[in-house]
């Protein structure tokens, strides 16, 4: 069996977006693109692009603050379906995806969060993704909702517990565009026992 297994699951991609640089101190400011080129860097241009990046404090058990790392989080991927659950739930009419800083959305996989890390989503020309892991949630998106939507911004955290999508990195480069479709290959690993007898 192949160490990545693909599946029958495709995502179409409804919205690209990224945060340019600098960026203003707890708000996300994320602007929509049509067409997202992508280096083994990520967009250019955008505040999480990098080969390598400071450490935060997602890593702090690992290393001092601003080490330099491998950046695995180049991208911030959310489900559609996901994120209307998450709107609804905070008493919004829809979820704006630059609130939450995405990089890119996407439609037609179920139970997305959760998606194993190392993952792939490979689109048309190639290009192709490796899931990190989940993105939790964080302050930005619920002091840039508070702006827009004065009163709602508390309740993003909790609404978006489990649902907030994933970080990823690219690994073969290439180009997305609104309305592709990327198609899901999952790895062949059966899930940790740390107790198993072997």
């Amino acid at each position: 069996m192949p160490p990545l297994i693909p599946t029958t699951h495709r995502a179409r991609v409804t919205w690209l977006g990224y945060q340019p640089v600098p960026v203003e101190k707890l708000v996300i400011t994320s602007a929509p693109v049509e067409v997202m080129p992508l280096s083994f860097a990520g967009f250019e241009g955008e505040v999480h692009a990098g080969v390598t990046r400071p450490s935060c404090s997602r890593v702090l058990k690992l290393y001092p603050r601003d080490t330099e790392i491998r950046n695995v989080r180049q991208l911030s991927i959310v489900s559609a379906e996901e994120m209307a659950e998450v709107a609804r739930d905070m008493g919004l009419e829809a979820m704006d995806y630059a609130w939450v800083g995405a990089s890119l959305v996407l439609e037609g996989i179920p139970d997305f969060t959760h998606l194993p890390p190392s993952s792939r989503l490979q689109g048309p020309d190639g290009v192709t993704l490796v899931v990190d892991m989940e993105n939790l949630p964080c302050q930005e998106p619920a002091v840039t909702i508070e702006r827009a939507r004065p009163g709602l911004g508390k309740g993003f955290k909790p609404a978006a517990m489990g649902k907030r999508g994933v970080t990823a990195w690219v690994e073969r480069e290439g180009t997305l565009r609104l309305g592709d479709e990327l198609r899901l290959f999952i790895p062949a690993q059966r899930g940790w026992k740390p107790d198993l007898v072997e």
